[in-house]
């Protein structure tokens, strides 16, 4: 069975950083590209970052590229987004995902 779990969300300031990690077990790892999504409050559930099998291609949605990155690191079964220089608008619930499967998902705050 296959999960995923979310960590590293939380209130931060504009301009601030988070560091994402998402803690995947029950799968071989390196078999799947992954990805980040988010859904704000009365908004859809949008891609924000993907990443290839081998970790050697990504994409960043336009809104978050230049500030995201997506990486991954096989030995821990873990992926990751380093968030910077966040926006009042990059508040949402940030969710991994492997295929049909969702993580719970962790909270995202950036306010002042």
């Amino acid at each position: 069975q296959v999960q995923l779990v979310e960590s590293g969300g939380g209130l931060v300031q504009p301009g601030g950083s988070l560091r994402l990690s998402c803690a995947a077990s029950g799968v071989t790892f390196r078999s799947y590209g992954m990805s980040w999504y988010r859904q704000a409050p009365g908004k859809e559930r949008e891609l924000v970052a993907a990443v290839s099998r081998d970790g050697g291609t990504t994409f960043h949605a336009a809104s978050v590229k230049g500030r995201f990155t997506i990486s991954r690191a096989h030995a821990k079964n873990t992926l990751f987004l380093q968030m910077n220089r966040l926006k009042v608008e990059d508040t949402a619930v940030y969710y991994c995902n492997l295929g049909s499967t969702w993580g719970q998902g962790t909270q995202v705050t950036v306010s002042s």
